[in-house]
């Protein structure tokens, strides 16, 4: 009699009934993957994994660790060592975002320095110190201040100087000109061949894909430590070539690249697609607080925008590695100030009742903006696919670059970085200030001058040049986010809107809109047109991105302007109520249905008129491919396997009774067979595969293959109605479950049957689910 000792696909159920945890000597290996002896290796060396791009089953996994923990926790009383191994299982969790805490908030560091001074390179050098940016290289002058345009620091030279001996004139402007798009045009090369040659993966934001792993798929390499490291020199690439994108998405990805690797070093949840997911969510919240300073927003990200399955103890992980990440990145201080934040403000008066119209006017224009952008954007990300533009990345990238470059140098608002243009719109305008926004022409600071018609002129054609370079730049072969080119747009908006309120308040301030809050001694700055960038800004990401809670938190985290929640809160709520109302998904959404993912949101209400039995593979009048549990030779048992492409099969008492005994996974019955005809003699092509327990004594010797049988499948009866379905696939995290009538197996629905019968639900095109 030939036995196979594997034990793989069962649920907890199953595992309680069949493990023999209570025999002394017994070396007990859950699917395959877990060894909790002596230290011998598993069976069957993969049992229990995933193939790529398919989808996990969380209730086994989890079920898996139930079991794995409730073996330690029963052996801890046996020796010293064992209570050590007990300790170590309870923290190794908190241990593992630690890790990841550290390794993200150095990371981020070292890519907000790198990209820092790439940045600046392309207008100049630091001859002493080469490896200074020009703030840095400027502190060790005695300049107090400097301007990017008035070339006040003596320590700094810029191109025009070094070639021409002169910063004025237009031969030196040539120069400049002709040296900032060099440099854009070369930083955009190396990011783009980068990751061509070494990465495909770390192109894009990222958050639609990791939007998909937290779901429970599975894409190998995508958190990979080549994809690390491709995307975080990419991205600094990306940033200093002046594309319209930011680094801030790409840090949630990198991130959960560095929780996935350090997740390894703990066997609990390297081996465990379930647990793993845990710390990915934490790993998405770290990227969060490094990117924008903002370690609570961090959390509130992951659970509200990211995360599938979100248990208290993930919450409290995800704030422990968001406070070590922000920790870690305010002791580097990459700002080379006191606030860790990026875009500190501050502003001397609070906002009056009133603005609250305009404010939710902000909102709405931002809810306008963004579903332009998601539009065009994703009509031009599927004309990119299905063209033989697709076919050559690296052109698409430097030819975008070069137009990018060629149109941004003119403008000052668009020639300077992004997050620079950001602070300077959020900034309140002080005696200092000497940019066109704040050349007012009184002392109260609230006549326009001149300067500040001509900058709003200016900051119109950047905000056109911004969305249109964005549209065609989210979604092209390098890393790259959209949080700061929507934070720009939005700002831009939003300072416009302030100041046209600001001259109204100080020509008409006796106008019963106002309610006398301006027209007072002392009252005539009431308005202030920074909070209404910061306001616009908010408004536009969350049109963009279809975030609320999380995203009001990082604003003002962002920018140190508690005070100012209830504006945000108006604006970003108007924003996603008029982008719901002009279309279905924010961008994250809308990228994972382009590019077919198998993503179950858990928010999406439908309503469902269908029954289980509608929905089934195969249909009534069909076969269903299945096993029977001692009836099928090994040759037939192959011949099934390579007839099909199934991910798994029932297993029935007899074809004809169809009766249901358990569920095998395809991944798990070949290894299984595999390894049996590289270890086992004897073992013909008549020989029996048994998944059930046989006692008298057949020839030739079979096959058992019990032990990998999950003996209690998710079943459900053919007048199941399909709401009841889909809620048991998004709370339970299901791949799949059988169809039953009368205990009689009729069919099975997976969770890409799920997702097309919501897309016919939707009245879309099924056919684009293209996982399992």
């Amino acid at each position: 009699m030939i036995d196979i000792t594997t034990s793989g696909t069962m649920t907890e159920r199953t595992l309680n009934q069949r493990s023999p945890i209570n025999l002394p000597g017994i070396d007990v290996i859950f699917a395959g993957t877990i060894n909790f002896g002596s230290g011998e290796t598993e069976d069957i060396p993969g049992i229990g994994q995933y193939e790529d791009f398919h989808t996990i089953d969380w209730q086994r996994d989890i079920a898996r660790d139930r079991m794995r923990h409730r073996y330690i926790l029963k052996r801890k009383q046996n020796s010293f060592i064992d209570l050590i191994k007990s300790a170590h299982d309870a923290w190794s969790g908190w241990l593992c975002v630690l890790l990841v805490g550290l390794v993200t908030g150095t990371v981020a560091a070292i890519i907000d320095i790198g990209t820092s001074w790439m940045s600046d390179l392309k207008f100049g050098i630091c001859p002493q110190a080469f490896w200074l940016n020009m703030e840095q290289c400027c502190w060790s002058s005695n300049e107090t201040s400097f301007e990017l345009d008035k070339g006040n620091c003596s320590q700094w030279f810029y191109w025009s100087e070094i070639m021409t001996s002169s910063n004025y004139g237009p031969f030196a402007y040539i120069v400049s000109y002709l040296f900032y798009i060099a440099w854009a045009l070369l930083f955009a090369a190396l990011a783009a061949g980068l990751v061509r040659m070494f990465a495909p993966y770390a192109c894009g934001s990222g958050v639609p894909e990791i939007k998909t792993i937290l779901s429970g798929f599975i894409i190998r390499g995508y958190l990979g430590k080549w994809t690390l490291l491709i995307k975080s020199v990419g991205i600094m690439m990306c940033v200093s070539a002046g594309l319209s994108l930011g680094k801030e998405g790409p840090m949630v990805h990198i991130a959960s690249c560095i929780g996935n690797i350090l997740s390894y070093l703990f066997p609990k949840y390297g081996r465990n697609e379930a647990k793993k997911r845990e710390i990915l969510s934490a790993a998405a919240a770290a990227g969060v607080s490094v990117a924008f300073g903002a370690p609570i927003g961090g959390v509130l990200f992951s659970l509200e925008e990211v995360s599938y399955y979100f248990p208290l103890k993930t919450l409290w992980r995800s704030f422990f590695c968001a406070l070590v990440a922000a920790f870690v990145l305010s002791s580097i201080n990459p700002f080379g100030n006191e606030h860790s934040v990026m875009f500190y403000v501050e502003y001397h008066r609070p906002w009056m009742f009133f603005e609250l119209i305009p404010f939710i006017g902000l909102g709405i224009i931002g809810g306008v903006i963004a579903t332009v952008f998601i539009k065009c954007n994703i009509k031009w990300c599927r004309f990119r696919k299905t063209s033989i533009l697709g076919q050559y990345p690296v052109m698409e990238v430097l030819l975008l670059t070069a137009v990018t470059a060629i149109l941004s140098y003119p403008n000052p608002y668009t020639r300077m970085g992004t997050s620079q243009l950001i602070y300077l719109l959020f900034s309140q305008c002080d005696v200092s200030s000497n940019d066109g926004l704040c050349d007012y022409t009184n002392d109260k600071a609230n006549v326009a001058g001149p300067g500040v018609y001509t900058a709003m002129l200016l900051l119109s054609m950047a905000f056109v040049l911004k969305l249109v370079t964005t549209i065609f730049t989210f979604g092209i072969k390098v890393p790259c986010g959209l949080f700061i080119p929507s934070l720009a747009m939005g700002g831009i908006t939003g300072r416009i809107v302030g100041i046209l309120m600001q001259q109204l308040a100080a020509k008409h301030p006796h106008l019963w809109f106002f309610d006398n809050s301006c027209g007072l001694p002392g009252q005539e700055g009431c308005i202030t047109p920074g909070l209404y960038a910061m306001v616009g800004a908010a408004a536009v990401l969350g049109g963009v991105t279809r975030m609320t809670v999380s995203l009001v938190v990082i604003m003002f985290e962002l920018t140190g302007g508690v005070r100012y929640i209830v504006p945000l809160m108006a604006a970003v709520m108007a924003s996603k109520w008029v982008g719901d109302a002009l279309g279905k998904e924010g961008m994250y959404d809308a990228h994972i249905q382009l590019n077919g993912y198998p993503f179950l949101d858990s928010k999406e209400d439908i309503v469902h008129t269908a029954l289980a039995a509608d929905v089934m593979q195969p249909r009534r009048a069909e076969n269903l491919n299945v096993l029977t549990q001692s009836s099928m030779s090994l040759e037939d048992t192959e011949i099934l396997l390579k007839d099909t492409e199934h991910n798994g099969f029932p297993v029935v008492v007899s074809r004809e009774s169809q009766y249901l005994v358990g569920y095998v996974l395809r991944r798990d019955l070949q290894l299984a067979l595999e390894n049996a005809k590289r270890t086992i003699d004897g073992l013909l092509p008549e020989s029996l595969v048994l998944f059930t327990d046989i006692t008298q004594q057949v020839m030739p010797p079979p096959l058992k293959l019990k032990k990998i049988l999950d003996m209690a499948p998710i079943t459900i009866t053919d007048q199941t109605p399909m709401e009841t379905v889909v809620d048991m696939f998004r709370k339970l995290g299901l791949r799949q479950t059988l169809v039953t009538h009368n205990g009689r197996l009729l069919g099975v629905i997976t969770k890409k049957d799920i997702l097309r019968y919501i897309k016919q639900v939707d009245n879309e095109d099924p056919s684009s689910v293209l996982f399992h």
